[in-house]
């Protein structure tokens, strides 16, 4: 599949299973070259819409909820409070998915935007969810907790691009 907007469209349009509508970018593509990560735009039918970069893998999207499940989020969490080097690591990322998202929209939400980091959290000692972090990670962010994620999982895409078949 190419990657025309129109089709990378349809396809997370059919990966989600719901119509999109903030759509930016692909900002990251699996191995069969299906969009896998989106860049969404911040604002959504004129509301602020403070997640960045969303995972559309369904396969992805699977086997992180499969640790999310495991308890993944809480181990996060504790890791934020008692390695320091890591923490710096998290802060710097939510700061790095601010400030991309304050390039694509300058406006009346502005400073609420600039407030939130990655997914909207506001308290950045929290993890809201595992997919936010890793869709941070495949476009790019140095997020440790995404890059921990990708490096527990036992294989980051699908073997065969299952999401694709019935649109190629």
């Amino acid at each position: 599949m190419g990657g025309s907007r129109d089709k990378d469209i349809v396809m997370v349009e059919s990966q989600l299973k719901r119509k999109i509508d903030n759509f930016n970018k692909v900002s990251c593509r699996c191995v069969h070259g299906f969009p896998a990560v989106i860049e969404s735009l911040p604002v959504r039918n004129g509301r602020p819409f403070p997640t960045l970069y969303w995972l559309t893998c369904p396969f992805l999207r699977k086997a992180i909820s499969t640790l999310e499940s495991q308890g993944w989020i809480r181990y996060f969490e504790e890791t934020l409070k008692r390695d320091s080097a890591f923490r710096s690591r998290h802060l710097r990322a939510n700061r790095e998915v601010s400030h991309r998202r304050s390039l694509l929209f300058t406006g009346s939400y502005d400073e609420y935007l600039s407030k939130l980091g990655t997914g909207g959290i506001r308290d950045l000692m929290t993890v809201k969810c595992l997919h936010l972090h890793v869709a941070d990670f495949l476009s790019g962010v140095d997020n440790p907790i995404g890059e921990t994620v990708v490096g527990v999982l036992n294989k980051l895409w699908c073997e065969n691009g299952d999401c694709g078949h019935e649109l190629v």
